[in-house]
């Protein structure tokens, strides 16, 4: 066997560099970053979003008796909330961004990750609003609270283009303690999950603070379907593809059959709304995966 030197015959191996002059990339404040971010937290869990309110409205009309109450009380809390700018809920969740980084951005003034300008910006905006810190260290043997909320749930994509798009989603233990998930075979079909979700909710009851909004994510693989049923927490239209949309529908009627009502107490709405997320997936599986949000559904987007 010949014995090959690699540092007198190195490999012919070609390493290819874009050099990019610092000039054609777009630069954006760490400072700016935290402090859009702690706006953020505060805006979310203080202000209800116009859709939310819709849902509340268009409740109120349909419900009769003690949902109606309930929808009622509802609408009450949006108005304290606002006018004492405190938060609409005591749990004001864990801090869960979706954020979508320009290739072409440069942070300066701080770390250049942008996962530390995100958890600056939690921790200044859940102590500066005075929301509940509910995060603690070790999920398992220590307990311990860390008293600022962070860290954040930071899901980071790397786009095109010279701006970021932060997507903040305080999620409430309550509604996030009944998602699941579940790998089904491929010829379990539309009618499998719609049986699926239609059961999680039935069990889920009044736990998650109903009438909820499902995200629902289907495809990927066991944890890519988790990820697009919080993704779809996002939304607030129906899906672009008609068959999608139409299975939102499908199971929505069937979610606002199951007699839930607000708080667990009855009624006519159950749910809100349901969204979907799809994506490819392995030929030999279906997963399908379940996030619900409260009725308050709180989330917010900004664009740097």
């Amino acid at each position: 066997m010949t014995n090959f030197d690699l540092d007198r015959n190195p490999p012919a191996i070609k390493i290819l560099q874009t050099v990019r002059s610092p000039y054609s990339m777009r630069k954006i404040a760490f400072k700016e970053i935290a402090g859009s971010v702690a706006a953020l937290c505060g805006q979310a869990n203080i202000t209800l979003s116009p859709r939310a309110g819709a849902y509340y409205r268009e409740a109120y009309e349909k419900e009769t008796g003690l949902a109606k109450h309930i929808t009622g009380c509802y609408l009450e809390n949006v108005e304290v909330a606002q006018s004492e700018q405190l938060p609409l809920c005591q749990d004001t969740g864990s801090a869960i961004f979706f954020v979508e980084l320009g290739a072409d951005v440069v942070i300066e003034g701080g770390s250049s990750l942008i996962t530390d300008a995100v958890n600056a910006g939690v921790r200044e905006g859940y102590t500066s609003n005075y929301l509940r810190k509910s995060i603690v260290g070790d999920p398992l043997f220590d307990r311990k609270n860390t008293a600022d909320n962070t860290p954040a749930i930071v899901h980071l994509e790397m786009v095109a283009g010279e701006r970021i798009v932060i997507h903040f989603l305080p999620k409430g233990g309550g509604s996030e303690n009944m998602s699941a998930s579940v790998m089904l075979p491929p010829s379990a079909g539309e009618d499998g999950v719609v049986k699926f979700i239609v059961s999680q909710v039935r069990k889920a009851g009044a736990n998650p603070c109903p009438p909820v909004i499902a995200g629902v994510g289907i495809g990927g693989n066991f944890e890519y379907a988790a990820l697009l049923s919080k993704k779809a927490l996002l939304r607030d239209e129906r899906a672009v593809d008609p068959r999608y949309a139409a299975l939102e529908e499908r199971i929505l009627r069937s979610l606002n059959e199951l007699n839930i009502g607000p708080q667990g107490m009855g009624g006519k709405i159950s749910a809100y709304n349901v969204f979907i997320e799809h994506a490819p997936c392995h030929i030999a599986s279906l997963p399908v995966a379940l996030s619900l949000s409260c009725h308050i559904h709180r989330h917010k987007s900004i664009v740097l």
